[in-house]
């Protein structure tokens, strides 16, 4: 046989095998997909209460698909711009939130918003400063690493591990930790007249929330001007205006002129010789369309985002309940609702707190008694992760992105090393950290919050952008650092 007989024999090979793999790939997508519908039919056919988690599920699953389809990280945004000057991710954020914002004027104004505005004050800035750090350390932010996890990478699914379970403790952290609170603090909490069985005056974070964070006002742009959040005016002029419109374009046309303006005028001047302000919108509106598939993931979440709203809320009347303790309640789960009747159910995107209920609902099983804190016991609960609606996203999420992996070819299980596996523990610990301060992550301390107008959205963004900017800054010494050891040694 000749060597190109040969050549065209092997090339043939390949192609069959891949095709192969690439069929095998989709069948594990359908599976997937199959999986979840099943659990839906099957509980909705029990029930039809469980329409309500699966309402959960699903969208969830289309979280992960549009966050693995336009790779779409807040990490990974913020990194690539200070560590490279590259603008896509950061690009693609501030058009998801625009577009989320969009619908979610339309929501707020017909009165069918799930949304309520957090506490506002540097907290919110210091929380966001600690997250970000710690998501730069992770290589992933709170909803990143869940998609990523769902493309098989292991350094992700310890990030997710590290955030639950440094929550879940930190949460009801007490003992030596009073002696750090403040009297004022310690005061005000005990002064709230919370149950007996929470204790509301020993923790640090239950002083923390009960005596500062709940005497910090809740302000939205709209009421800032004077105007209700329901109103149309309030909605679409306060919040989604001048709470997110103005600032998103304000945030992208710097982040044109510090990062894309350069390059894209040089090309067009050793195109044409000069450049016109004609160029300028050019380049801007060749940054925001720079990648395809990361404009596209940022319109579909904007939109599924204010969509979940509306269907949430639409069977909350149908049901007759304001939340799905009441539900789990009616179904016969009653254990780890919270002394409100509650369990965790914003209605609308959310990543750490689920998480947090899982290793919560694992302490308690192993006799922990994290139910007198006000996270668990006061507010959130710790229901069994089998029919809690919050879990079930998170759950859909990773099979989302695997779905859309696996249909692209682009799921592998990566196994990380030590060095990847410590800095992934590191990062998660002070994204959960920074999460119970702020209380919420990437998601819903910043990106829901700034799309509904809440000021302390931004407040959190900002920290959260300048930890990653130190984030990236300690790499560079750190590379630098190690760079400089070997070639020490090499040099001896």
């Amino acid at each position: 046989m000749s060597t190109t007989a040969i050549d065209i024999a092997t090339t043939e090979a390949s192609n069959s095998a891949l095709e192969k793999d690439l069929r095998k790939k989709r069948y594990w997508a359908y599976g997937v997909t199959v999986f979840f519908a099943l659990i839906s039919i099957g509980t909705f056919l029990y029930s039809e209460y469980y329409i309500y988690l699966s309402v959960y599920l699903w969208f969830g699953f289309i979280y992960g698909m549009c966050l693995q389809y336009g790779r779409f990280c807040f990490s990974s945004a913020f990194r690539d711009l200070f560590a490279v000057g590259v603008p896509r991710m950061a690009v693609g954020i501030m058009i998801a939130t625009v577009l989320f914002a969009a619908v979610s004027a339309f929501i707020t104004s017909t009165g069918l918003s799930t949304f309520h505005a957090a506490p506002t004050s540097i907290h919110a800035f210091i929380a966001g400063l600690i997250f970000g750090v710690g998501m730069v350390f992770a290589g992933g932010c709170a909803s990143g690493s869940l998609y990523k996890t769902g493309e098989g990478n292991m350094s992700a699914l310890l990030v997710i591990l590290s955030i639950s379970v440094t929550q879940a403790l930190f949460a009801d952290m007490a003992g030596w930790t009073n002696a750090l609170v403040p009297d004022a603090w310690h005061e005000s909490a005990v002064a709230k007249g919370l149950p007996d069985t929470i204790n509301a005056g020993d923790g640090w974070v239950d002083q923390y929330l009960a005596g500062y964070v709940w005497n910090q006002p809740v302000l939205t742009f709209a009421t800032l001007f004077g105007m209700s959040d329901e109103s149309i005016a309030g909605a679409f002029l306060g919040n989604m205006l001048v709470g997110v419109l103005f600032p998103a374009a304000l945030l992208l046309v710097i982040v044109y002129f510090g990062w894309s303006r350069r390059a894209f005028l040089r090309r067009r001047v050793k195109e044409k010789g000069h450049s016109t302000f004609r160029d300028e919108l050019a380049g801007y509106w060749a940054m925001i369309t720079a990648n395809r598939r990361t404009a596209i993931a940022g319109l579909l979440l904007g939109i599924f985002c204010g969509l979940q709203m509306l269907v949430t809320q639409g069977l909350r009347v149908k049901f007759g309940i304001q939340n799905a303790g009441t539900l789990l309640e009616r179904l016969g789960f009653d254990y780890g609702i919270s002394i409100n009747n509650t369990v965790f159910d914003p209605g609308y995107w959310y990543v750490t707190t689920q998480e947090a209920q899982w290793v919560g609902w694992v302490f308690n099983k192993f006799g922990a008694d994290n139910m007198d804190n006000i996270y668990f016991g006061f507010v959130n609960g710790i229901p069994n992760p089998a029919v809690n609606p919050a879990d079930w996203m998170s759950l859909a999420l990773i099979g989302g992105a695997a779905v859309m992996a696996l249909l692209h070819n682009e799921f592998k299980f990566k196994k990380p090393t030590l060095e990847l596996a410590v800095w992934a523990m590191i990062g998660g610990a002070l994204m959960g950290i920074g999460s119970r301060l702020g209380l919420g992550c990437n998601v819903g301390a910043f990106f829901v919050r700034v799309a509904q107008g809440d000021t302390s959205g931004w407040l959190f963004g900002l920290g959260m952008i300048g930890g990653a900017y130190i984030g990236v800054k300690f790499f560079n010494w750190w590379t630098e650092r190690r760079m400089a050891k070997e070639f020490a040694s090499c040099d001896l």
